[in-house]
Protein backbone atom coordinates (compact mmCIF):
# COMPACT_ATOMS: atom_id res chain seq x y z
CA UNK A 1 0.00 0.00 0.00
CA UNK A 2 1.46 3.27 -1.09
CA UNK A 3 2.35 5.78 1.60
CA UNK A 4 0.90 8.88 2.61
CA UNK A 5 4.95 10.47 2.48
CA UNK A 6 4.89 8.95 -1.61
CA UNK A 7 1.43 10.13 -2.12
CA UNK A 8 3.07 13.77 -0.90
CA UNK A 9 6.14 13.32 -2.84
CA UNK A 10 4.62 12.79 -6.20
CA UNK A 11 1.99 15.82 -5.34
CA UNK A 12 4.89 17.68 -5.05
CA UNK A 13 7.03 16.75 -8.11
CA UNK A 14 3.53 16.83 -10.03
CA UNK A 15 3.70 20.40 -9.23
CA UNK A 16 7.07 21.48 -10.06
CA UNK A 17 6.75 19.95 -12.98
CA UNK A 18 3.68 21.81 -14.22
CA UNK A 19 5.35 25.20 -12.57
CA UNK A 20 8.49 24.28 -15.07
CA UNK A 21 5.93 23.57 -18.10
CA UNK A 22 3.73 26.71 -17.21
CA UNK A 23 7.23 28.43 -17.19
CA UNK A 24 8.61 27.51 -20.18
CA UNK A 25 5.20 27.93 -21.81
CA UNK A 26 5.63 31.71 -20.86
CA UNK A 27 9.25 32.25 -21.08
CA UNK A 28 8.45 31.07 -25.31
CA UNK A 29 5.36 32.97 -25.47
CA UNK A 30 8.04 35.83 -24.38
CA UNK A 31 10.50 34.93 -26.92
CA UNK A 32 7.86 35.49 -29.41
CA UNK A 33 6.36 38.29 -28.26
CA UNK A 34 9.74 39.45 -28.54
CA UNK A 35 10.44 38.23 -32.32
CA UNK A 36 7.46 40.55 -33.00
CA UNK A 37 8.57 43.88 -31.79
CA UNK A 38 12.50 43.50 -33.07
CA UNK A 39 12.01 43.95 -37.26
CA UNK A 40 13.02 47.39 -38.20
CA UNK A 41 10.43 49.66 -39.22
CA UNK A 42 9.11 48.38 -42.85
CA UNK A 43 7.81 50.29 -45.90
CA UNK A 44 9.56 53.34 -47.78
CA UNK A 45 8.32 55.68 -45.42
CA UNK A 46 10.76 58.73 -44.40
CA UNK A 47 11.29 57.07 -41.02
CA UNK A 48 11.93 53.21 -42.62
CA UNK A 49 15.04 50.93 -42.72
CA UNK A 50 14.82 51.12 -46.11
CA UNK A 51 15.45 54.61 -46.22
CA UNK A 52 17.91 54.82 -43.06
CA UNK A 53 20.06 52.02 -43.80
CA UNK A 54 23.55 54.24 -45.08
CA UNK A 55 25.57 53.18 -41.48
CA UNK A 56 24.73 49.62 -42.70
CA UNK A 57 25.60 50.15 -45.92
CA UNK A 58 29.04 51.58 -45.30
CA UNK A 59 29.81 48.60 -42.86
CA UNK A 60 29.40 46.37 -45.66
CA UNK A 61 31.30 48.31 -48.18
CA UNK A 62 34.47 48.32 -45.18
CA UNK A 63 33.97 44.69 -44.61
CA UNK A 64 33.77 43.53 -48.24
CA UNK A 65 38.01 43.01 -48.64
CA UNK A 66 36.93 40.16 -45.87
CA UNK A 67 34.12 38.67 -48.12
CA UNK A 68 36.76 38.89 -50.87
CA UNK A 69 39.57 36.94 -49.72
CA UNK A 70 36.91 34.37 -48.38
CA UNK A 71 35.29 33.77 -51.73
CA UNK A 72 38.39 33.66 -53.22
CA UNK A 73 40.08 30.91 -50.46
CA UNK A 74 36.77 29.31 -51.06
CA UNK A 75 37.75 29.11 -54.91
CA UNK A 76 41.48 28.71 -55.02
CA UNK A 77 41.52 25.19 -56.42
CA UNK A 78 39.45 26.35 -59.10
CA UNK A 79 36.36 23.69 -58.36
CA UNK A 80 33.27 25.19 -58.62
CA UNK A 81 30.33 23.31 -57.39
CA UNK A 82 27.42 22.44 -59.67
CA UNK A 83 24.81 24.73 -57.23
CA UNK A 84 26.68 27.52 -54.91
CA UNK A 85 24.54 27.58 -51.76
CA UNK A 86 24.54 30.71 -49.68
CA UNK A 87 22.37 32.04 -47.00
CA UNK A 88 22.53 36.32 -45.78
CA UNK A 89 20.56 35.46 -41.82
CA UNK A 90 19.25 38.96 -40.54
CA UNK A 91 18.75 40.82 -44.26
CA UNK A 92 15.96 42.95 -43.29
CA UNK A 93 14.73 44.95 -46.31
CA UNK A 94 15.56 47.44 -48.30
CA UNK A 95 18.43 48.83 -50.62
CA UNK A 96 20.88 46.75 -48.50
CA UNK A 97 19.48 43.24 -48.78
CA UNK A 98 20.78 42.29 -51.11
CA UNK A 99 23.92 43.78 -51.62
CA UNK A 100 26.17 41.80 -49.60
CA UNK A 101 24.45 38.61 -52.02
CA UNK A 102 25.25 40.79 -55.16
CA UNK A 103 29.08 41.23 -53.95
CA UNK A 104 29.51 37.42 -53.91
CA UNK A 105 28.07 36.96 -57.15
CA UNK A 106 30.29 39.41 -58.63
CA UNK A 107 33.37 37.83 -56.81
CA UNK A 108 32.49 34.32 -58.05
CA UNK A 109 31.79 35.38 -61.65
CA UNK A 110 34.96 37.25 -62.01
CA UNK A 111 36.72 34.07 -60.24
CA UNK A 112 35.26 32.41 -63.05
CA UNK A 113 36.30 34.03 -65.94
CA UNK A 114 39.99 34.05 -64.24
CA UNK A 115 40.05 30.37 -64.58
CA UNK A 116 39.53 30.26 -68.19
CA UNK A 117 36.19 28.03 -67.28
CA UNK A 118 34.27 27.06 -70.47
CA UNK A 119 31.38 24.11 -68.95
CA UNK A 120 28.33 25.70 -67.26
CA UNK A 121 29.05 28.21 -64.51
CA UNK A 122 27.53 27.20 -61.32
CA UNK A 123 23.97 27.53 -60.44
CA UNK A 124 23.05 30.69 -57.12
CA UNK A 125 20.80 29.31 -54.69
CA UNK A 126 20.38 32.05 -52.37
CA UNK A 127 18.02 32.41 -49.06
CA UNK A 128 17.38 35.64 -47.50
CA UNK A 129 16.25 35.13 -43.92
CA UNK A 130 15.24 37.61 -41.07
CA UNK A 131 12.41 37.32 -38.86
CA UNK A 132 8.70 36.28 -39.76
CA UNK A 133 7.49 39.66 -39.51
CA UNK A 134 10.24 41.57 -41.68
CA UNK A 135 8.93 43.26 -44.67
CA UNK A 136 9.67 40.38 -47.18
CA UNK A 137 7.02 41.95 -49.59
CA UNK A 138 9.45 44.81 -50.59
CA UNK A 139 11.81 42.08 -50.80
CA UNK A 140 10.25 40.19 -52.99
CA UNK A 141 9.28 42.62 -54.98
CA UNK A 142 12.96 43.74 -55.70
CA UNK A 143 14.08 40.42 -56.76
CA UNK A 144 13.11 40.56 -60.45
CA UNK A 145 14.61 43.66 -61.27
CA UNK A 146 17.51 42.61 -59.62
CA UNK A 147 17.80 39.37 -61.56
CA UNK A 148 17.28 41.23 -64.45
CA UNK A 149 20.50 43.71 -63.75
CA UNK A 150 22.04 40.48 -63.20
CA UNK A 151 21.64 39.67 -66.68
CA UNK A 152 22.29 42.47 -68.73
CA UNK A 153 26.09 43.05 -66.03
CA UNK A 154 26.71 39.17 -65.90
CA UNK A 155 25.04 37.70 -69.38
CA UNK A 156 22.40 34.96 -69.33
CA UNK A 157 24.20 32.14 -68.11
CA UNK A 158 24.56 33.80 -64.67
CA UNK A 159 21.37 35.87 -64.23
CA UNK A 160 19.17 32.94 -65.58
CA UNK A 161 20.72 30.83 -63.03
CA UNK A 162 19.94 32.97 -60.04
CA UNK A 163 16.95 31.78 -57.54
CA UNK A 164 16.16 33.49 -54.36
CA UNK A 165 13.88 32.71 -51.88
CA UNK A 166 12.86 34.15 -48.53
CA UNK A 167 13.33 32.25 -45.14
CA UNK A 168 11.34 32.90 -42.23
CA UNK A 169 12.68 32.46 -38.46
CA UNK A 170 15.41 33.04 -36.09
CA UNK A 171 18.42 32.19 -37.01
CA UNK A 172 19.22 30.89 -33.34
CA UNK A 173 17.29 28.01 -34.41
CA UNK A 174 17.36 25.23 -37.23
CA UNK A 175 16.92 27.09 -40.36
CA UNK A 176 17.98 24.58 -43.38
CA UNK A 177 18.87 21.28 -44.02
CA UNK A 178 21.71 19.11 -42.89
CA UNK A 179 24.91 19.58 -45.41
CA UNK A 180 23.27 21.97 -47.87
CA UNK A 181 24.71 25.50 -47.59
CA UNK A 182 28.47 26.51 -49.15
CA UNK A 183 28.43 30.05 -47.36
CA UNK A 184 27.18 31.90 -44.88
CA UNK A 185 26.65 36.15 -44.48
CA UNK A 186 25.54 37.97 -41.81
CA UNK A 187 26.01 41.41 -41.29
CA UNK A 188 25.23 43.94 -38.18
CA UNK A 189 22.39 41.27 -36.81
CA UNK A 190 24.22 38.92 -34.23
CA UNK A 191 24.46 41.97 -31.95
CA UNK A 192 20.32 41.21 -31.53
CA UNK A 193 19.66 38.56 -28.31
CA UNK A 194 17.04 36.15 -29.12
CA UNK A 195 15.92 37.34 -25.62
CA UNK A 196 16.13 40.28 -23.21
CA UNK A 197 18.28 38.67 -20.76
CA UNK A 198 17.10 37.00 -17.41
CA UNK A 199 17.91 38.93 -14.06
CA UNK A 200 18.32 43.00 -15.18
CA UNK A 201 15.30 43.79 -12.58
CA UNK A 202 18.26 45.83 -10.70
CA UNK A 203 19.35 47.83 -14.23
CA UNK A 204 17.42 50.64 -12.83
CA UNK A 205 16.43 53.87 -14.80
CA UNK A 206 18.41 52.26 -17.82
CA UNK A 207 17.31 50.66 -21.17
CA UNK A 208 20.52 48.96 -21.81
CA UNK A 209 23.90 48.68 -20.06
CA UNK A 210 24.85 52.01 -18.88
CA UNK A 211 27.75 53.80 -16.65
CA UNK A 212 25.29 53.12 -13.14
CA UNK A 213 24.89 49.50 -14.50
CA UNK A 214 25.44 46.96 -11.59
CA UNK A 215 27.86 43.45 -12.42
CA UNK A 216 25.24 41.08 -12.35
CA UNK A 217 23.27 43.21 -15.33
CA UNK A 218 26.89 43.34 -17.35
CA UNK A 219 26.73 39.72 -16.31
CA UNK A 220 22.91 38.66 -17.43
CA UNK A 221 23.92 40.05 -21.31
CA UNK A 222 27.30 38.24 -21.29
CA UNK A 223 25.76 35.29 -20.39
CA UNK A 224 22.63 35.60 -23.03
CA UNK A 225 25.03 36.67 -25.94
CA UNK A 226 27.40 33.70 -24.92
CA UNK A 227 24.22 31.37 -25.42
CA UNK A 228 22.78 32.66 -28.34
CA UNK A 229 26.49 32.79 -30.36
CA UNK A 230 27.23 28.95 -29.45
CA UNK A 231 23.78 27.94 -30.40
CA UNK A 232 23.90 29.70 -33.74
CA UNK A 233 27.67 28.68 -34.52
CA UNK A 234 25.67 25.09 -33.31
CA UNK A 235 23.14 25.15 -36.01
CA UNK A 236 25.33 26.26 -38.88
CA UNK A 237 27.58 24.12 -38.48
CA UNK A 238 24.98 21.66 -39.24
CA UNK A 239 23.26 23.38 -42.09
CA UNK A 240 27.13 24.32 -43.78
CA UNK A 241 29.01 21.85 -45.78
CA UNK A 242 32.27 20.25 -44.62
CA UNK A 243 34.27 23.41 -45.01
CA UNK A 244 31.96 25.48 -45.36
CA UNK A 245 32.54 29.16 -44.90
CA UNK A 246 30.80 32.36 -43.02
CA UNK A 247 31.87 36.22 -42.98
CA UNK A 248 29.79 37.56 -40.28
CA UNK A 249 29.96 41.57 -39.23
CA UNK A 250 29.28 42.85 -35.78
CA UNK A 251 28.48 45.97 -34.44
CA UNK A 252 31.33 45.41 -31.08
CA UNK A 253 33.34 47.16 -28.77
CA UNK A 254 36.78 48.40 -28.60
CA UNK A 255 37.44 48.05 -24.96
CA UNK A 256 36.64 44.47 -22.77
CA UNK A 257 34.63 46.64 -20.49
CA UNK A 258 31.24 46.79 -21.13
CA UNK A 259 30.37 50.08 -19.75
CA UNK A 260 33.04 51.53 -22.47
CA UNK A 261 31.52 49.84 -25.45
CA UNK A 262 31.75 52.44 -28.10
CA UNK A 263 28.55 54.41 -29.40
CA UNK A 264 27.07 54.12 -25.86
CA UNK A 265 26.29 57.72 -26.14
CA UNK A 266 23.29 57.12 -28.32
CA UNK A 267 21.60 54.40 -25.87
CA UNK A 268 22.63 56.54 -22.65
CA UNK A 269 20.74 60.04 -24.92
CA UNK A 270 17.30 57.87 -25.88
CA UNK A 271 17.59 56.69 -22.00
CA UNK A 272 17.46 60.48 -21.05
CA UNK A 273 14.85 61.35 -23.67
CA UNK A 274 12.50 58.55 -22.24
CA UNK A 275 13.31 60.02 -18.54
CA UNK A 276 12.42 63.29 -20.13
CA UNK A 277 9.04 62.23 -21.29
CA UNK A 278 8.50 60.71 -17.44
CA UNK A 279 9.23 64.68 -16.15
CA UNK A 280 6.08 65.51 -19.07
CA UNK A 281 4.35 62.97 -17.19
CA UNK A 282 4.07 61.40 -20.89
CA UNK A 283 5.49 57.81 -19.36
CA UNK A 284 5.93 56.39 -16.12
CA UNK A 285 9.19 56.04 -14.36
CA UNK A 286 8.39 51.84 -14.00
CA UNK A 287 8.02 51.83 -17.81
CA UNK A 288 11.90 52.87 -18.31
CA UNK A 289 12.60 50.37 -15.52
CA UNK A 290 11.19 47.31 -16.74
CA UNK A 291 12.26 48.03 -20.45
CA UNK A 292 15.75 46.41 -21.83
CA UNK A 293 17.13 46.60 -24.69
CA UNK A 294 17.48 42.78 -26.23
CA UNK A 295 21.08 44.00 -27.81
CA UNK A 296 25.22 43.35 -26.64
CA UNK A 297 27.94 44.76 -28.63
CA UNK A 298 31.02 41.73 -28.12
CA UNK A 299 34.22 42.28 -27.56
CA UNK A 300 36.69 40.79 -29.71
CA UNK A 301 37.98 38.45 -27.27
CA UNK A 302 34.49 37.20 -25.98
CA UNK A 303 33.78 36.06 -30.01
CA UNK A 304 36.95 34.46 -29.58
CA UNK A 305 36.49 32.32 -26.50
CA UNK A 306 32.96 31.28 -27.82
CA UNK A 307 33.93 30.22 -31.32
CA UNK A 308 36.52 27.88 -29.46
CA UNK A 309 34.53 26.51 -26.70
CA UNK A 310 31.60 25.59 -29.11
CA UNK A 311 34.05 23.71 -31.46
CA UNK A 312 32.60 23.65 -34.75
CA UNK A 313 34.71 26.47 -36.95
CA UNK A 314 38.13 27.47 -36.89
CA UNK A 315 38.77 31.29 -37.31
CA UNK A 316 40.28 32.15 -40.43
CA UNK A 317 40.41 35.87 -40.24
CA UNK A 318 38.98 38.73 -37.45
CA UNK A 319 39.37 42.82 -38.52
CA UNK A 320 38.31 45.73 -36.49
CA UNK A 321 37.04 49.02 -38.17
CA UNK A 322 35.45 52.67 -36.85
CA UNK A 323 32.44 54.16 -38.84
CA UNK A 324 32.18 57.50 -37.82
CA UNK A 325 28.33 58.47 -37.93
CA UNK A 326 28.66 62.12 -38.29
CA UNK A 327 30.79 61.38 -41.45
CA UNK A 328 29.06 59.46 -43.34
CA UNK A 329 26.29 62.71 -43.59
CA UNK A 330 28.96 65.57 -42.87
CA UNK A 331 32.42 65.12 -43.66
CA UNK A 332 33.18 68.18 -42.64
CA UNK A 333 31.35 67.57 -39.19
CA UNK A 334 30.53 71.18 -39.34
CA UNK A 335 26.61 70.52 -39.33
CA UNK A 336 25.57 68.97 -36.12
CA UNK A 337 21.71 69.12 -36.57
CA UNK A 338 22.19 67.15 -39.86
CA UNK A 339 24.51 64.74 -38.57
CA UNK A 340 21.97 64.25 -35.25
CA UNK A 341 19.22 63.96 -37.51
CA UNK A 342 21.17 60.89 -39.45
CA UNK A 343 21.94 58.84 -36.12
CA UNK A 344 18.53 59.39 -34.75
CA UNK A 345 16.80 58.11 -38.01
CA UNK A 346 19.13 55.33 -37.80
CA UNK A 347 18.44 54.27 -34.46
CA UNK A 348 14.69 54.79 -34.74
CA UNK A 349 14.08 53.10 -37.64
CA UNK A 350 15.84 49.86 -35.85
CA UNK A 351 14.12 50.55 -32.25
CA UNK A 352 10.51 51.84 -33.05
CA UNK A 353 8.95 48.67 -33.41
CA UNK A 354 10.07 47.53 -30.16
CA UNK A 355 9.16 51.37 -28.23
CA UNK A 356 6.24 51.31 -29.50
CA UNK A 357 5.12 48.09 -27.97
CA UNK A 358 6.34 48.65 -24.40
CA UNK A 359 6.27 52.46 -24.24
CA UNK A 360 3.01 52.98 -26.59
CA UNK A 361 2.88 54.55 -30.42
CA UNK A 362 1.23 58.01 -29.16
CA UNK A 363 4.74 59.17 -27.85
CA UNK A 364 7.12 57.78 -30.35
CA UNK A 365 7.41 60.99 -32.55
CA UNK A 366 7.70 63.61 -29.67
CA UNK A 367 10.21 60.86 -28.29
CA UNK A 368 12.27 61.10 -31.11
CA UNK A 369 12.26 64.73 -31.29
CA UNK A 370 13.63 65.03 -28.08
CA UNK A 371 16.14 62.27 -28.93
CA UNK A 372 17.41 64.70 -32.11
CA UNK A 373 17.75 67.64 -29.39
CA UNK A 374 20.01 65.69 -26.95
CA UNK A 375 21.83 64.54 -29.47
CA UNK A 376 22.86 67.83 -31.85
CA UNK A 377 24.07 69.00 -28.17
CA UNK A 378 26.11 66.04 -27.61
CA UNK A 379 27.57 66.49 -31.13
CA UNK A 380 27.93 70.33 -30.11
CA UNK A 381 30.27 69.91 -27.58
CA UNK A 382 33.12 68.22 -29.95
CA UNK A 383 31.89 64.62 -29.00
CA UNK A 384 31.83 62.13 -31.95
CA UNK A 385 29.26 58.81 -32.63
CA UNK A 386 31.65 56.11 -33.71
CA UNK A 387 30.79 52.56 -34.10
CA UNK A 388 33.26 50.22 -33.65
CA UNK A 389 32.90 47.18 -35.97
CA UNK A 390 33.92 43.84 -36.02
CA UNK A 391 34.08 41.43 -39.47
CA UNK A 392 35.21 37.88 -38.93
CA UNK A 393 35.59 34.75 -41.45
CA UNK A 394 34.92 31.15 -40.22
CA UNK A 395 35.17 27.90 -41.59
CA UNK A 396 33.62 24.69 -40.87
CA UNK A 397 35.90 22.73 -39.30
Amino acid sequence: METTLNKNRKKKTKELDHFKEKRKRKRKLEVMVLEKSLPMTAGDSECSYANNSILQRTVIVKAKPVLEDTVKNMFKNGDFPKCFTMADLGCSSGPNTLLSISNVIDMVHNLYKEKNKSDEPPEFQVYLNDLPDNDFNSVFKSIPYFLENLKKEKGDKFGNNCYIAGVPGSFYERLFPSNSLNFVHSSYSLHWLSQVPKGLESNKGSIFISKSSPPQVLEAYLKQFEKDFSSFLHFRSQELISGGHMVLVYVGRSSPDPKNYDSCCLMDLLTKSLVHLTAEGKIKEDEIDSFNMPSYTPYEEEIKKIIQMEGSFTLERLEAFESDMAAIENPNGKHFEDSAKLAVKTIRAVTEVMLASHFGTSIIDNLFEIYIKYVTEYLSMGSTIKFFNISLCLQKI
